[in-house]
C-alpha cells in the first residue's frame, strides 16, 4: 500500500527545514567574508547547520509515519544519515564560496541535492520495522530530481543578493526542495504487511530516543541562529565604528587575550593576519609607556574607573588614544575590558606647531626689539656725527636725509627675503641706481650677509657712493668715462672675504687731512659687525678702498 495525507509532523518538519535553511545561508555568508582558519570554522557551522536541518526535518516527519507494526531505528545507520547530510553541506558550501559563477553554482546545487537524498534514503535504510518497504523507481528518480533542481535554484537565489528578501527567497527555496523531496520519495514508498511475527519490536532505537535526538539538533539549530545573529550585530557595530576612522578593541578575561578589528590593526602598523597579542605590545610602545599602561590597566581591570591613555607607536611615531571600559556578567563577573582606538596624530602635530609657533614668535620680537634698539643707536649715531660735521641745518637735512634713505633700503632688502640674508651683488645695485650702469663693474662670488651685516655693509656702500659722486668718477655726467670697479673674493679657509672699491676715470684725489664721518662709519662697521677691517689709498689720484670681513655664511661659488 502506499503512504498519503499531512500530519502536524509535516507541517513541523516543512518549519524546521525552512529555519535550518534560513540559518545555514545566514552563516554562508560569513563563510565568504572570511579567509583561512576563520573561514573553515564558519564553513562547518554552516553545514552542521544545513546538515542537522536537513537531517531534523526528515527524523520529524518519520516520527508521524505507521507502517502498521511497531518501528525502530538502526543507530549506526541514523548517525552516517546525519554525517553524510552535514558532510554534502560542507562541500556544497566550500564549492559555492569561491567564485561565483554559472557552473560552480550548479555544481554547488548537485551535490547538495545529492546529499539530501542520499541522507534520506540512508535514513530510510535505518528504520526497523516488520513490514516490507519497496520504492517505485520512477518516483525515487522524480524524487532526487526535485531534490537537485531546488537546491541548484536556492544557492542561485542567495548568490543574487545578501539582502534579506533574498536569503527568505532562498531559504524557503532550499527548504521546500528538502521536503518535497521527502514526501516525493515517500509517495515512492510502498508498505506490504508482514507474514511472520508482525506484532514482535524490531531491534534498534526506539522513536522516542530518536524524538529527543531530533530535538536537540534542533535546539542546535536554534542556537546557531541566535549565535549568527548576535555575531552579524557584532560584525555591523563594528563596520559602524570603523566607518568613523575609530577601531575597536577587546581583551578577554581572566586570560587577557587581545582582539583587535582591522581599523584598530591598522593604526598598530599590523600586517592583516599577522599575529599579536597582549604580550606583543612592548615592541609597539615606548618603554616609558609600558610602565604606565600596566597601572592604568590594573585600575580599570579593578573597577576604579574607565581605561583611558594616550601613546605613541614606537615605529610610525603614531599617537593613539585608547580608551575603555570593564564589561561584567549579570553576576558582576569581569568577562572582558572593550573600547576603541582613535588616531589623534594630527592634534599631537597641532600641539606641536602651536607650541613651535609661540617658540618662534617669541624669537621674533625678542629679535624686532633688539634690531629696532639697534637701528635707534645707529640712528643717533648718524644724527650725531652728520651735526658734528655738518654747517647748516640745511646741510645737516640732507646729509642726514640721504643716510636715512640707504638705511631704509637696506631694510627693504632685507624685507623682501624675511629679514634673513642679503646678497652683497643686491646691496650695491641697490646704491648705484641713480647712475647708468656703465659707471659700476662688479665680480665675484655669490655672497650672503646676515641682517646686521647687510645693515651695516649697506651704510659702508652708501658712503663710498656719496664720496665717489662728490669727488670722484661719479661726479663725472652720465657719458663719461668715469666708472666704479668692485671686485671681491674669498682670500682665506676660513671664509673671509676682501672686497676692493676702485674709482677710475674721476677728478685726482688727494689724502684727506683730517677724518670725516664717513671714513670712521666705515672703520667703525667694518670693525664691529663684520670682523675685518678697511685700508684707504690715494695712490695714481684715485680711490682704492679695500675691505676684509668675513660674511655670515660662507659663499657660494
Amino acid at each position: 500500500m502506499h503512504l498519503h495525507g499531512v500530519s502536524v509532523f509535516d507541517g513541523l518538519s516543512f518549519l524546521v527545514a525552512v529555519f535550518a535553511a534560513w540559518t545555514a545561508l545566514d552563516l554562508f555568508q560569513q563563510v565568504r567574508s572570511h579567509q583561512g582558519g576563520e573561514r573553515l570554522a564558519w564553513l562547518g557551522t554552516a553545514a552542521t547547520a544545513m546538515g542537522g536541518g536537513v537531517w531534523s526535518m526528515h527524523f520529524i516527519a518519520m516520527l508521524g509515519f505507521d507502517p502498521g507494526s511497531p518501528v525502530r531505528y538502526d543507530l549506526t545507520l541514523t548517525v552516517i544519515s546525519f554525517l553524510l547530510a552535514v558532510a554534502g553541506s560542507s562541500l556544497a558550501f566550500l564549492i559555492a564560496a569561491g567564485r561565483a559563477n554559472p557552473p560552480r553554482m550548479i555544481l554547488a546545487g548537485l551535490v547538495m541535492g545529492a546529499s539530501i537524498c542520499a541522507m534520506h534514503y540512508v535514513g530510510m535504510a535505518a528504520l526497523q520495522t516488520s513490514a516490507v518497504l519497496t520504492y517505485a523507481p520512477g518516483l525515487v528518480a522524480v524524487s532526487a530530481a526535485v531534490a537537485l533542481l531546488a537546491s541548484i535554484a536556492a544557492l542561485f537565489a542567495v548568490n543574487q543578493d545578501r539582502s534579506r528578501l533574498w536569503r527568505l527567497t532562498a531559504a524557503l527555496v532550499l527548504g521546500m526542495a528538502v521536503v518535497g523531496m521527502h514526501h516525493v520519495a515517500m509517495a515512492a514508498l510502498t508498505v506490504a504487511p508482514s507474514q511472520t511475527a508482525a506484532t514482535l519490536a524490531p531491534p534498534g532505537a526506539p522513536p522516542l530516543l530518536l524524538a529527543v535526538g531530533v530535538a536537540g539538533v534542533t535546539i542546535l539549530i536554534l542556537f546557531l541562529a541566535l549565535a549568527v545573529a548576535m555575531v552579524d550585530q557584532r560584525d555591523k557595530l563594528i563596520a559602524i565604528i570603523d566607518a568613523g576612522g575609530v577601531g575597536y578593541w577587546e581583551l578577554a578575561l581572566p586570560r587577557q587575550d587581545l582582539w583587535l578589528s582591522g581599523r584598530a590593526r591598522k593604526y598598530l602598523g599590523l600586517a592583516r593576519g599577522e599575529p599579536f597579542s597582549a604580550r606583543d605590545l612592548p615592541r609597539k610602545l615606548k618603554p616609558e609607556d609600558m610602565a604606565r599602561r600596566t597601572e592604568t590597566l590594573e585600575r580599570a581591570l579593578r573597577g576604579e574607573g574607565d581605561y583611558a591613555a594616550e601613546y605613541q607607536i614606537r615605529d610610525s611615531g603614531r599617537w593613539l588614544q585608547v580608551r575603555g571600559r570593564l564589561i561584567r556578567s549579570r553576576s558582576g563577573k569581569p568577562i572582558k575590558l572593550a573600547g576603541v582606538i582613535t588616531d589623534v596624530t594630527d592634534r599631537h602635530q597641532a600641539f606641536a606647531a602651536l607650541a613651535t609657533s609661540e617658540h618662534r614668535q617669541r624669537l621674533l620680537i625678542n629679535e624686532l626689539n633688539h634690531r629696532v634698539k639697534n637701528t635707534l643707536a645707529t640712528i643717533q649715531s648718524i644724527a650725531a656725527l652728520t651735526a658734528r660735521r655738518s654747517s647748516s641745518v640745511e646741510d645737516f637735512m640732507r646729509l642726514f636725509e640721504a643716510r636715512l634713505i640707504a638705511l631704509s633700503d637696506t631694510h627693504n632688502l632685507l624685507t623682501a627675503n624675511r629679514w634673513e640674508k642679503a646678497r652683497l651683488r643686491d646691496l650695491l645695485i641697490q646704491e648705484f641706481r641713480p647712475y647708468a650702469e656703465d659707471r659700476l663693474r662688479m665680480t665675484g662670488p655669490e655672497v650672503t650677509l646676515g641682517p646686521e651685516q647687510a645693515l651695516s655693509m649697506g651704510l659702508i656702500l652708501h658712503e663710498l657712493v656719496t664720496n665717489a659722486a662728490k669727488y670722484g668718477p661719479l661726479k663725472c655726467p652720465n657719458g663719461a668715462a668715469g666708472r666704479v670697479d668692485v671686485c671681491w673674493s674669498e682670500v682665506s679657509d676660513d671664509g673671509r672675504m676682501t672686497l676692493d672699491w676702485i674709482e677710475h676715470g674721476g677728478p685726482v684725489v688727494t689724502p684727506p687731512t683730517r677724518s670725516g664721518f664717513g671714513s670712521r662709519l666705515i672703520d667703525t662697521s667694518i670693525r664691529t659687525t663684520l670682523a675685518g677691517s678697511a685700508t684707504m689709498d690715494y695712490a695714481a689720484g684715485r680711490l682704492h678702498c679695500r675691505l676684509t670681513f668675513r660674511p655670515g655664511g660662507a659663499p657660494n661659488a
